[in-house]
């Protein structure tokens, strides 16, 4: 790119200084403006703003292409919605409405802001690392469908967001290292909420980055205080500001120029020597020209870039840059006074009472606008429509098994039944593949890689899980870390809506860990992405591990979780319909997520009973898929049992002693809490959907519930007919031992349901 002449770099300058003041004042008038009749605190983060003003003029108007895509940090949020405005991306009319019902989101989101946003942000360190796994998806799309392009991936940071461990995780993660159109852009202001910070390390930073491989851009200094350093005295100056600490650099930044003089030589004759020959304007501006407020110098570091490793560029910046509020330590949250709006709006060549001007048709800036307006346009998305799942696999199970086994079998069989829906599956696991039964699928498709990779021990007799890495692999191996595995199953979940290619993501992990990365699975599913996240093995049914590895509240994440739908499968079977159904509902502008919690329970397959006429196994494959279905029916019950999961054989047991001793019991395998709890809201009109599966398996008879989980999970189902109920499950950390001791110990054996039942009686 041409260096800018000064005639262009001053309609730079002049939208620079127009994005500014629209970034200020939609939050001035969403707290000082609007009416607020609760009297609730709005909020908005204008120093946080400013700071990323020039970074993000630069990157828009100079230097984005319609390819790239974009995190911004989400306290810059109105900097990006003022930007789409200039750019007439976002109509006038949803200036005023930031933080407002139905108007701009507090941070950028893609599903609910009106203006292009290319990844939501909010969740500190999240929206950082999403263009890492969005770059990975689109590698992925153009490998296997090969319609996805290329393009930077940029992503904008404050420097506090570095202090988030899944930053870290992210960029040491071996597969990062590769992506060339990953850059990111910290803007390093060195305040966080509440403070300066003392000591913010950028040289350790720096270090980080760069033993991970990243090409790293340190853009510290701006135009102007690079001519004070070459003048006699100015390398005294630049030691002096380089040795300085933050918080007395931020001080200089609340001084005025005969404060300056007398603070800043801190004793050195040269640096006096050289501040006497500034005007007080020229040394004013100096001190707070850093090279991330520096138009020229952000061309000079965009131009850098690489292209061939990960990139990062550290800009020194001022917080609240331009504002009365600059550099003081506690501007995060602080708002400009209707006085300090007007000067503002005076100095930036404004109307306080006319907020929201563009720039009118024929001058300079408004045609650089339309031009870059021109060039980011992109081209309407087309989405495929996913491919067609089948309902049913048709597999008979036999003997013993494990729902987790049947995870594996289930894939295997698709890529038989339904090779095109297979296709579009793929599957992620952080160092736990053949730990979850993954082996044999991992075979049959192979490793995805950018690249091919030699498989050293293909000719080694005793390897049982062939690494294969290729483009056309199926599977993504990750190192150990929960927080990259849901953020790339929710980048390669919302390929449909980026590309208009549908993939079907499978993520999983250990159960236990589930916790860990529910958050950032939580915010994927916020942002559009649809996955299923599988978690297994789980519950105090891994006995013999002890309670470090037992799962207790991830069995009530379907009753919670926005955006998903929890099955908790007891029998092959069940896994085989619940998978299938999840996976129809990936890839598509109304899709949802799932989360399937499976074990490696050995369990007689025959106690499923599945009905053998075609009518009655698909009457029971819509049950399953509903929530629940009765596995054991009499024609009079006084009890009914309601069980999930690993513990669905103690129900059987236990219903079998109960009707020795006269007391007939039916016996229900919930596969869905969640779901069932949505029938029942919206039995009572508080939610969409059916209800019918809550006429179907529960009948007005005393309750027991049993789950390997947190009893809290099933007790509401006693509402549903409104029947005495005691819940049982695990509520304390778990113990090492046989299942038969561990079961006891909680309560959840043959004799603690017996027991329940019989005080129920």
């Amino acid at each position: 790119m041409t260096r800018q002449s000064p005639a262009a770099l001053a309609v730079l300058t002049e939208i620079e200084r127009r994005v500014l003041w629209l970034s200020t004042a939609v939050i001035h008038h969403a707290n000082l403006v609007r009416p607020n009749a609760s009297g609730l605190k709005v909020g908005g983060h204008q120093a946080s703003s400013a700071s990323m003003v020039s970074i993000m003029t630069s990157l828009w108007f100079r230097h984005l292409r319609p390819q790239d895509r974009v995190s911004v940090k989400p306290h810059a949020s109105p900097v990006l919605h003022a930007i789409n405005y200039l750019l007439g991306e976002l109509d006038e009319s949803y200036l005023p409405t930031l933080r407002a019902f139905g108007g701009l989101q507090s941070y950028p989101s893609r599903s609910k802001d009106p203006d292009p946003v290319d990844y939501s942000t909010g969740s500190v360190g999240i929206g950082a690392t999403a263009p890492i796994w969005g770059a990975i998806a689109r590698r992925y799309v153009d490998t296997a469908i090969g319609t996805a392009g290329a393009g930077r991936q940029y992503s904008l940071l404050g420097d506090a967001e570095l202090d988030e461990g899944a930053v870290w995780e992210a960029v040491l993660d071996p597969s990062v290292a590769e992506l060339g159109e990953i850059v990111w852009i910290v803007d390093l202001n060195r305040q966080s909420l509440d403070r300066v910070v003392p000591q913010i390390a950028a040289d350790r930073l720096r270090d980080m980055f760069a033993g991970a491989g990243w090409q790293v851009i340190t853009l510290k200094y701006g135009r102007l205080l690079a001519e004070l350093f070459a003048r006699p005295g100015g390398a005294a100056l630049r030691h002096r500001i380089d040795g300085m600490p933050n918080p007395e650099y931020q001080r200089l930044l609340r001084c005025d120029a005969a404060q300056l003089r007398d603070r800043l030589p801190a004793g050195d004759p040269d640096v006096a020597d050289l501040l006497s020959d500034v005007d007080d304007e020229t040394l004013l501006a100096a001190i707070r020209n850093l090279g991330g407020h520096d138009l020229a110098a952000l061309d000079g570091a965009f131009e850098q870039i690489e292209d061939t490793r990960p990139t990062v560029i550290f800009a020194y910046t001022v917080k609240g840059n331009g504002l009365p509020t600059q550099g003081h330590p506690q501007n995060h949250s602080s708002l400009l006074t209707a006085d300090q709006m007007v000067e503002l709006a005076q100095r930036l060549g404004t109307d306080v009472g006319t907020p929201w001007q563009a720039f009118a048709e024929g001058t300079d800036a408004a045609r650089l606008c339309r031009e870059t307006a021109d060039r980011l346009r992109r081209d309407k998305v087309t989405t495929v429509e996913p491919p067609s799942i089948p309902l049913d696999l048709g597999r008979a199970h036999h003997g013993t098994s494990t729902t987790q086994a049947a995870l594996g079998r289930t894939l295997l069989d698709l890529t038989r039944r339904a090779p095109q829906a297979a296709r579009r599956v793929v599957t992620v696991s952080p160092d736990v593949s053949s730990s979850t039964n993954l082996g044999g699928w991992v075979n049959k498709v192979g490793v995805w890689s950018p690249r091919e990779r030699v498989d050293w021990f293909a000719d080694d007799a005793d390897t049982i899980l062939h690494w294969r890495e290729s483009p056309g692999g199926q599977h993504i191996e990750l190192g150990i870390a929960e927080t990259n595995l849901v953020g790339l199953i929710g980048e390669l979940g919302a390929t449909w809506s980026r590309w208009g290619q549908p993939l079907l993501p499978i993520g999983v992990l250990y159960d236990p860990f589930v916790s860990r990365a529910l958050e950032p699975w939580s915010f994927g599913i916020y942002a559009g992405g649809q996955s299923i996240l599988v978690g297994t093995p789980s519950g105090v049914t891994l006995a013999p591990e002890g309670g470090a590895h037992q799962s207790i509240t991830t069995p009530s994440i379907g009753l919670e979780q926005p955006g998903c739908v929890t099955y908790e499968p007891a029998f092959a079977v069940d896994v085989e319909w619940t998978l299938l159904a999840s996976l129809a509902k990936l890839g598509r502008p109304d899709g949802t997520s799932a989360y399937l919690r499976l074990s490696t329970r050995p369990v007689d397959q025959t106690l499923a009973d599945v009905p053998t006429d075609p009518a009655a196994r698909e009457r029971r494959r819509r049950q399953v898929v509903a929530g629940a279905y009765a596995l054991r029916r009499k024609e009079n019950p006084a009890i009914t049992i309601a069980a999930m999961g690993a513990v669905v054989p103690e129900a059987l047991q236990a219903a079998e002693r109960l009707a020795q001793v006269g007391i007939e019991a039916d016996v229900v395998c919930v596969t869905s809490p969640g779901l069932l709890f949505q029938a029942q809201q919206a039995r009572h009109g508080l939610a969409d959907g059916p209800s019918w599966i809550l006429d179907q398996v529960l009948r007005p008879t005393p309750l027991v519930t049993v789950l390997d989980g947190h009893p809290h999970t099933l007790a509401f189902l006693a509402n549903v007919n409104r029947v005495p109920i005691v819940p049982l499950g695990v509520t304390r950390f778990g113990q090492a031992g046989s299942l038969e001791d561990v079961y006891r110990y909680h309560g959840l054996d043959a004799d603690s349901i017996v027991r329940a039942a019989l005080d129920l009686s």
